[in-house]
């Protein structure tokens, strides 16, 4: 009797069988459906959110009112969110009158923060006398923050009969309470004499015994100073020569207590040549050299009539 043997399915027939798809696995028709909708419904729902978004952002412009700029309207609806101006923060104020600040800034609380203007602020405060520089930030929600830099007097100008603060620039801060100030700031006179009175007073400073003594300083046809000094004598500066001069007065006044005499004036303007005028007597009105010969130079004349006063 002969044997019939059976073959094994090799194991590709296998992977084939295993492969084809079973008529119970297939998904249902309603299962098809669900998938195909659940995959429109994100674009769906994103284009709905657009057109609501839309729609609530049109009816909030046409709610803010009618003839507004657009950047009123979006001023006026930020404000309605909560950002409006509630605090006005001002540092740096020391001399600068508050109502001056306060009217430059024109930043009123329940007005819309984010169509307030720093620049334009920033502007108006600058051109407040006192102030020198100015800084205006926003901070959100509901903040002002105001950082001024003040201008400080650095000396009293006596012109046309008025008296006025200026500062190291020669710019003036202010006419008003100049009385307050003139103890402790030096008095300069004439024309031109704010723009340059940095450089005196830098070369005053090595001299602290002439500056003491000194009332005034007198700007001659903006080019050159005379020292107006306490015990009424007139000290004639050369021009663009101020160190050396005030050197060679300092130096006097400790060997020949020269500011002590009863001068009218004392003519440093020669380097090679002082030039001293004493006050008037019964012969008349003399001019002597540092050895004393008398003479009536016109070349050396004294400074020009120039009436100082104190500021009061």
């Amino acid at each position: 009797m002969s044997r019939v043997r059976q073959r094994a399915p090799s194991s590709r027939a296998n992977a084939a069988e295993l492969s084809r798809p079973r008529l119970q696995d297939r998904p249902s028709f309603w299962k098809l459906l669900w998938r195909r909708q659940r995959r429109m419904q994100r674009p769906a729902a994103a284009v709905l959110v657009l057109v609501l978004l839309v729609m609530v952002g049109a009816g909030a412009v046409h709610a803010l009112g009618q003839g507004a700029t657009v950047s009123e309207r979006l001023g006026n609806g930020t404000a309605r969110l909560g950002l409006r101006i509630q605090n006005v923060v001002i540092e740096g104020r020391q001399r600068t009158p508050e109502v001056e600040v306060a009217n430059a800034l024109s930043a009123r609380p329940g007005m819309p923060i984010l169509t307030f203007s720093v620049a334009d602020a920033r502007a108006r405060l600058e051109q407040v006398p006192w102030v020198q520089t100015a800084i205006v930030e926003r901070r959100l929600p509901d903040t002002i923050l105001v950082q001024l830099t003040e201008r400080r007097p650095f000396a009293v100008w006596q012109h046309d009969g008025r008296f006025v603060l200026v500062d190291r620039n020669g710019d003036l801060v202010t006419d008003a309470d100049v009385a307050s100030f003139a103890p402790q700031l030096p008095l300069i006179v004439g024309t031109g004499a704010p723009q340059a009175a940095a450089s005196l007073m830098d070369a005053l400073a090595s001299q602290p015994d002439i500056a003491s003594r000194m009332v005034a300083a007198v700007r001659v046809g903006g080019r050159r100073w005379n020292l107006r000094m306490k015990n009424g004598a007139d000290v004639l500066l050369p021009e663009a020569a101020e160190i050396p001069a005030l050197a060679k007065l300092a130096e006097l006044q400790t060997t020949n207590a020269l500011l002590d005499r009863p001068l009218r004036a004392i003519d440093l303007r020669l380097p090679d040549r002082l030039m001293l005028r004493p006050q008037p007597d019964k012969t008349g009105d003399t001019m002597s050299d540092k050895s004393g010969d008398k003479t009536n130079d016109p070349q050396h004349p004294a400074a020009p009539a120039t009436v100082v006063r104190k500021p009061t």
